[in-house]
């Protein structure tokens, strides 16, 4: 099992190029993305999303690529001989018509904006995408195992909550057999204080054939005990689950709501509430399941 909640980071370096990349991922209903990359990189998106795609299911993967090239022909510096030369005309001029003492420099007319540019040679795109998948896959392999440790510890809690569930479907279906008898002892004492000459042993059967009718949960009960068995089954897949397991909640709470609407029991009620309070809690786990 795994959280959607996840940190990566991975760094690699090869002649003089260097790529980073940071995954950050909370939960989802689907896998949505956000990238950051530098300007003249966004030509890297579409295979960084496949390649994501192919690793996870689920989740919102914040992208962050950093990229630096510490190689010496990384960077190319040119000179504006024209904008150079009408500087020099316009020094000149100014040392005449201001009568100044001294000789233009070479730092002087070099340090004048826009003489000299300082540009970023054109990149290999196929050895950066090359670098760029290198440092993808490392900060999904980080990821996911972030994302399994979190997963691991949820796994945990949910099958303890799977636990207390089962506990609860046996203790129902130890009681809902006697709702019918304990109703027709109620029934009887009612009808004693009430009016006891008119008890009609035959009539009352038949209410409380009638009432067991009601409130019989049997089938209620399999279906349930039939998707604690999936859960359990669930839990212990390693494939992403999250949206089988939602479903799978929903039904259990399903029939969980049926039998607390069938039931006259104080007991039975208690635990009906007990059961919607560990399905709560299920579905909260549920939230950030891949």
């Amino acid at each position: 099992m795994r959280s959607m909640t996840g940190y990566g980071r991975h760094a690699v370096q090869q002649d003089g190029r260097e790529a980073t990349v940071e995954l950050k991922s909370v939960n989802h209903r689907y896998l949505d993305f956000g990238f950051r990359l530098p300007r003249d990189m966004q030509y890297l998106e579409g295979d960084m999303r496949s390649q994501i795609s192919g690793a996870l299911s689920r989740g919102r993967v914040d992208v962050v690529l950093t990229y630096v090239n510490h190689r010496g022909d990384a960077r190319q510096v040119s000179a504006d001989m024209a904008l150079a030369q009408t500087y020099h005309k316009a020094f000149k001029r100014l040392k005449k018509d201001l009568s100044l003492s001294g000789g233009l420099r070479f730092a002087d007319l070099a340090a004048a904006p826009g003489v000299l540019t300082v540009t970023q040679a054109a990149e290999d795109e196929q050895m950066v995408a090359a670098l760029v998948q290198q440092a993808l896959a490392g900060a999904l392999e980080a990821l996911i195992a972030s994302r399994e440790r979190e997963g691991a510890a949820m796994q945990a809690d949910m099958q303890g909550i799977a636990r207390q569930l089962e506990d609860i479907h046996q203790q129902i279906a130890a009681l809902a057999p006697q709702q019918p008898e304990r109703y027709a002892q109620r029934l009887t004492e009612r009808l004693k204080q009430l009016r006891p000459e008119e008890i009609d042993p035959q009539r009352l059967a038949q209410e409380v054939a009638l009432f067991a009718d009601r409130c019989a949960v049997d089938e209620e009960l399999a279906r349930l005990r039939a998707h604690l068995d999936s859960l359990n089954a669930l839990l212990g897949d390693s494939q992403p689950l999250g949206r089988r397991l939602d479903f799978l909640v929903q039904e259990m709470n399903r029939e969980v709501n049926t039998i607390g609407s069938k039931t006259s029991e104080l007991a039975i009620t208690q635990l009906v509430l007990d059961a919607k309070n560990a399905l709560e809690k299920l579905r909260e786990q549920l939230q950030n399941v891949e």
